[in-house]
């Protein structure tokens, strides 16, 4: 669904230098700390490896997370591959790609394509306050910069700003959105939405749902319920169902992602924030814990303020120079 993050040539470095700026803290927070750590240590003592412990714990990978990494880096030094203090920043690296790269390979449930000729079904869930509507509509600007028909679902009915604030984006971009009054159905607003997606030959319809607490039974199963009409509409979906996760909350967003992919079935993550954290590192433990991958950072409040993430290009932003 994302591509890279590099694509044309004359694009690569300023968008590069983006993702840079915004894991800026996080770098300072977890390279910083470990340039820190081994400045003057020629030998890997157990001081040197306790203080890196409390480094990625810090840094927001979590404890099993920074565990893991421990176990694999001690490993090395019993093989003698890793040795000398200075190792110590570039086996982090490798350990932290590694944990990226490979939960995206084994990420579960895999993504579906919709049937020739029918609209990709979206949905967009999470709690309030991650930023999700707005996450929606640089969604929405990323699909148009790929030259496809987005169309906005606005079907948190619950809270009518949400209704106002999905259409004044809807406005802005110059697409069309399907809505009915605050109070209606969600599922009666999909419905509408995908007969309107297939009449109109829209390519993608993203669904704006309510900001549910994960631990409130009868608005997951009203997710659910919306799962099931879409399904009966177009075939396999919804296709992707993206989780909206605030950076800054850090380890309390794995705890609203276990919920989400139990119950909703998420197929990846959208992570905001991401600028506004020196805990990038709960990136690593999402990929770690749920096998989902990351798809989308944002990284500001502009449209265009939403990055297509890939393990490479992340790990290489935090340790590069």
């Amino acid at each position: 669904m994302a591509q890279s993050l590099f694509g044309p040539e004359e694009k690569k470095s300023g968008l590069f230098d983006r993702l840079k700026n915004a894991v800026a803290s996080t770098k300072a927070q977890l390279v910083g700390r470990i340039e820190g750590i081994v400045e003057g240590k020629e030998k890997i003592d157990p001081t040197v490896m306790n203080e890196l412990e409390a480094t990625l714990i810090t840094a927001d990978l979590g404890v099993r997370t920074a565990e893991d990494v421990l176990t694999r880096l001690r490993a090395g030094m019993d093989r003698r591959q890793l040795v000398e203090a200075r190792e110590l920043r570039g086996a982090v690296e490798r350990e932290l790609l590694a944990v990226l790269e490979n939960s995206s390979q084994t990420r579960k449930p895999q993504p579906r394509q919709p049937p020739a000729g029918q609209p990709e079904v979206i949905f967009v869930v999470g709690v309030n306050g991650v930023g999700k509507t707005t996450t929606i509509a640089k969604l929405a600007n990323y699909y148009l910069q790929q030259s496809r028909r987005p169309l906005l679902c606005a079907a948190d009915t619950f809270r009518a700003a949400a209704i106002e604030q999905l259409e004044v984006w809807a406005g802005r971009l110059k697409i069309e959105m399907v809505k009915q009054k605050p109070g209606a159905d969600p599922s009666a607003v999909i419905y509408d939405a995908l007969a309107a997606a297939k009449k109109r030959k829209d390519d993608v319809v993203i669904v704006d749902t309510a900001g549910r607490l994960h631990t409130k039974y009868n608005l997951m199963a009203e997710l659910e319920k919306m799962c099931r009409i879409s399904a009966r509409e177009v075939p396999g979906a919804p296709h992707q169902v993206l989780l909206v996760i605030d950076a800054t909350t850090g380890q309390n967003g794995l705890a609203q992602a276990r919920q989400f992919t139990e119950r909703a079935g998420a197929t990846g993550i959208i992570l905001t924030k991401l600028d506004g954290t020196a805990k990038g590192g709960v990136v690593v433990a999402i990929a770690r814990e749920l096998r989902l991958p990351i798809l989308f950072v944002g990284i500001g409040e502009n449209v265009d303020d939403l990055l297509p993430f890939s393990p490479r290009e992340f790990v290489a932003s935090l340790f590069e120079g």
